[in-house]
C-alpha cells in the first residue's frame, strides 16, 4: 500500500522568517528546523491527534469542533484563500484536512517569495506530490509565482517546464540567478503560456524557443509562442537584435513593458511593430535611446494602442505626441513625464485628437502652461486622472478651468507647482471626489 505524502510547512516558508506576508495578513512559522529551508516529507497524520495535552482536555473540549462541521465545500472554498505554504501547513492537521488540501482544485497556482527560501527544492518536492495521480505531468497547475525568490536558478524553472505542460501564467520577477536557456525551456515546453513576467532577470536578454522545440514544429507553428503579456522591465542587456527575436516569435504580444531597457532604440521598436501588430498597452519609459522616430513606429498601432508610457524619454517632442495623436485615437493613457521637449502645442494637438483620453501624466514638462491645460479642459471632458508635477508654468488659472470642465476628476498632482490655496479649493468644489496631491501647507 503506497503512503501519501505531503511537503513540510519548513519548505514552502523559511524558518528564520518571523512572518509571511500575502497581501492578506501575516502568520508565524512554527517550525523548529534552523538554517537553510530544506525540502522534507511527512506521512499523512493520524486520524487523531495523541499530543499530551489532547489527552488532558476536558469531555468538552473532546467534541468536535465547530469548523469539523462544515461540509467538504465549505472548508476548499475557505483553503483557496490560502497562500502555499499555509496550505501545507492545513494538510498536517488530519485526515481528513490532509485530503482536502490536496484536492487538484486547490492547485491551480503555487506561489512562493522570500530571499531565503530553497525554491528549486520547494518545486521539485511540489510538482512531485501533484504528479502522483498523473505520472511526470501537474496536469492542475496554471500559475507559478516565485517573484523575489533570489535563489531560483535554472534548475527549477526546468522542473516547472519538465512538469507543467498547462502552465499558462508565469512569474519570475527579481529572480537574477535564470538565464536565456531556463526561459527558453518553458516557453518551448509550455505551449500555452500566456503571461510571463521576467522583470529584473538582468541575465534574460531574448524570448525564444529552443533549437530542438523549433525543429520538432511545423514551418507554419515552428516560430510561434502564445506569449500574451510580457514585462522585461529592468531587463538592461535587452538590445535590439533581441527585442527583434521576441517579436519574430511572440507575434500575439498585446501587453509589453519595456521598463528602463536602456539599449533599446528606434530600430528595436521599428522591429516590433512589424510582427507584433496587435499591442494595446506599451512602456518604453526610460529608454533614453527613443526619440520621434520610435513615436512613428509606435503610431503604426493606430486605434489598437490604448495604453504607452515614455516617461523620461528625453529625445521625444511635440513631433512624436503629433504622431501619437494623429493615429492613435483610442489612447486612454499616456504618461509623458520628463520629457521636456513637450510643449503646449503638442498637448493641443493630442487633446484634439485623443478626446476619450482618461489618464495624463506631463509632469516635469516645463514648457507646459494654462494654455496646454485649457486645450484639455475643452476637449477632454472624461479625464481622470493629471499629474502636473513640477510643471513651473502651471499656475492657479489653469486649474480652474480644468476642474470647471472635467467633472470626473479623481487624481490631480500638482506638487511642486506654484498654485495658490484658492485655486485648490476651487478645484475641491467642483470636482468632490478628486485627490488632491500638492506641497501647499495652507491647503488640507
Amino acid at each position: 500500500m503506497r503512503t501519501l505524502s505531503t511537503p513540510s510547512p519548513a519548505l514552502i516558508f523559511p524558518p528564520n522568517s518571523p512572518t509571511f506576508q500575502n497581501g492578506r495578513g501575516s502568520s508565524t512559522s512554527s517550525s523548529s528546523v534552523t538554517g537553510e529551508t530544506v525540502a522534507m516529507v511527512h506521512s499523512p497524520p493520524p486520524t487523531r491527534l495523541t499530543h499530551p495535552l489532547i489527552r488532558l482536555a476536558s469531555k468538552h473540549q473532546k467534541e468536535q469542533a465547530n469548523i469539523d462541521r462544515l461540509p467538504d465545500h465549505s472548508m476548499i472554498q475557505i483553503f483557496s484563500f490560502l497562500p502555499t505554504n499555509q496550505l501545507c501547513r492545513c494538510a498536517r492537521v488530519c485526515r481528513r484536512w490532509y485530503n482536502l488540501a490536496w484536492d487538484p482544485r486547490l492547485w491551480r497556482t503555487i506561489r512562493l517569495t522570500g530571499e531565503t527560501i530553497n525554491v528549486d527544492r520547494a518545486l521539485k518536492v511540489l510538482t512531485r506530490r501533484l504528479c502522483q495521480d498523473t505520472p511526470n505531468v501537474c496536469l492542475m497547475l496554471e500559475t507559478v509565482i516565485v517573484s523575489g525568490c533570489r535563489r531560483l536558478t535554472d534548475r527549477g524553472l526546468y522542473t516547472i517546464a519538465q512538469c507543467c505542460p498547462e502552465l499558462r501564467r508565469l512569474e519570475v520577477s527579481g529572480c537574477y540567478n535564470i538565464s536565456n536557456e531556463a526561459v527558453f525551456d518553458v516557453v518551448s515546453l509550455c505551449p500555452n503560456l500566456e503571461h510571463l513576467d521576467v522583470s529584473g532577470c538582468s541575465k534574460v536578454t531574448c524570448i525564444s524557443l529552443t533549437r530542438e522545440a523549433s525543429i520538432k514544429l511545423s514551418p507554419l507553428h515552428g516560430k510561434q509562442i502564445s506569449i500574451r503579456y510580457l514585462d522585461m522591465t529592468d531587463c538592461f542587456v535587452l538590445e535590439d537584435e533581441g527585442l527583434h527575436t521576441i517579436a519574430a516569435h511572440c507575434t500575439q504580444l498585446t501587453h509589453l513593458y519595456l521598463r528602463r531597457c536602456v539599449r533599446i532604440t528606434d530600430e528595436g521598436l521599428r522591429y516590433l511593430m512589424i510582427y507584433c501588430t496587435s499591442i494595446k498597452e506599451l512602456s518604453v519609459s526610460d529608454c533614453r535611446f527613443v526619440s520621434d522616430f520610435g513615436m512613428r513606429e509606435i503610431a503604426k498601432l493606430e486605434s489598437r494602442l490604448r495604453y504607452l508610457s515614455i516617461a523620461h524619454c528625453g529625445r521625444i517632442t511635440d513631433v512624436g505626441i503629433r504622431y501619437i495623436a494623429k493615429y492613435c485615437s483610442k489612447l486612454r493613457y499616456l504618461n509623458a513625464r520628463g520629457c521636456e521637449g513637450i510643449t503646449d502645442h503638442g498637448v493641443e494637438y493630442l487633446a484634439k485628437n485623443c478626446t476619450k483620453l482618461k489618464s495624463l501624466d506631463i509632469g516635469k514638462c516645463p514648457l507646459v502652461s494654462d494654455t496646454g491645460l485649457e486645450f484639455l479642459a475643452l476637449n477632454c471632458f472624461n479625464l481622470k486622472r493629471l499629474s502636473l508635477k513640477s510643471c513651473e508654468s502651471i499656475t492657479g488659472q489653469g486649474l480652474q478651468i480644468v476642474a470647471a470642465n472635467c467633472f470626473d476628476l479623481q487624481m490631480l498632482n500638482v506638487q511642486d507647482c506654484d498654485v495658490s490655496v484658492d485655486a485648490l479649493r476651487f478645484v475641491k468644489r467642483h470636482c468632490k471626489r478628486c485627490i488632491i496631491e500638492h506641497t501647499n501647507p495652507a491647503f488640507f
